[in-house]
């Protein structure tokens, strides 16, 4: 996964991964929201309900590679995707066996493929392994689990970056804003649209 716009390409699939949740009852979504706003104003340790404390480590290593702090933003872990999706799995049951699954599935083939489980790799056999099943068209049919994990743990890493305080932020999000006066549409926007106030254009 090339640095080329890592973030950018994984914010595309923000909205597909939470629009995802529409099928989630209103309570679910509800818990869900209540738990990041409570996450982003609580400085305590989380402790993870969900999965195993290996488990959590390979979650955390593994959402840092998906969203790294840049020099616009903190990384998933920072933004608390890794709360995030332990709760998730709390609230949704039809998911746990495929994340638990995948998870052992990443360990073993990293065991295969360097004799030690994913978090004890060097980082770029890690991201080697993650190359090699982040992109389903070219993906060796063989990894075809892995594929299908690591498609639905980056959908998760996204839905839960992009709805937490520092993924709104890195969004450039401005809405829920009162707009005291409208001047109109910024000269930049209007030259790139290719379109003017002036003579009914």
């Amino acid at each position: 996964m090339s640095d080329m716009n890592r973030r950018e390409a994984v914010g595309l699939l923000a909205a597909a991964s939470l629009a995802s949740m529409a099928g989630w009852s209103p309570a679910q979504v509800e818990r869900v929201r209540r738990f990041m706003e409570t996450l982003a104003a609580s400085g305590a340790a989380y402790q993870a309900k969900f999965f195993t404390q290996a488990e959590w480590e390979t979650v955390r290593v593994l959402v840092d590679l998906i969203i790294p702090r840049d020099e616009r933003s903190g990384s998933a872990t920072e933004a608390g995707v890794p709360q995030f999706m332990d709760f998730l799995m709390l609230e949704r049951l039809d998911e746990q066996l495929p994340m638990r699954g995948g998870l052992a599935w990443l360990d073993a083939e990293s065991g295969r493929r360097y004799g030690k489980p994913f978090v004890e790799a060097a980082d770029q056999q890690r991201r080697s392994l993650l190359d090699d099943i982040a992109w389903p068209a070219r993906a060796h049919p063989d990894l075809s689990h892995g594929v299908a994990f690591f498609n639905r743990f980056r959908d998760l890493t996204a839905s839960g970056f992009w709805s937490s305080k520092i993924g709104v932020a890195d969004l450039g999000y401005q809405g829920n804003a009162v707009v005291g006066e409208w001047t109109g549409c910024p000269p930049a926007a209007l030259a790139k649209l290719g379109v003017s106030y002036e003579g009914g254009r």
